[in-house]
């Protein structure tokens, strides 16, 4: 069985590991080779597609950090769940989305996400 929270975190830690080599090694760990990530600002498959993409969104928000937004919902080979992105000790976030994993042999296979707050 999957611990869709468990594996919401470690989703999450590789947003937030900005030492590019650790980086690398999280994503590698954590999605199968032929991942695909899919947002409403790009689209991208492969690990070093993924990686990428959040070394530039890294980039964009330097200084920021994403933390789950509450309970993480799963069932079967997905799950569901809220992130918040703003600044560490932050009362309110800055950017608010949620993401739908597929997941295959207990890695990410396919990201789903959304927006639901974007800065201004």
């Amino acid at each position: 069985m999957t611990d869709y929270t468990a594996l919401a975190q470690a989703y999450i830690d590789v947003w937030n590991q900005t030492d590019a080599d650790k980086r690398r090694a999280l994503v590698a760990d954590l999605f199968t080779p032929e991942a695909t990530y899919t947002d409403p600002v790009g689209s991208v498959r492969g690990t070093d597609g993924i990686d990428g993409f959040i070394a530039a969104a890294q980039e964009q928000f330097a200084g920021l950090e994403f933390s789950l937004g509450g309970a993480v919902d799963g069932h079967h080979d997905q799950a569901r769940f809220t992130w918040h992105l703003g600044a560490p000790g932050a009362a309110e976030p800055l950017a608010i989305g949620f993401d739908v994993v597929t997941i295959e042999d207990g890695r990410i296979n396919q990201v789903l996400g959304f927006l639901d707050k974007v800065p201004g």
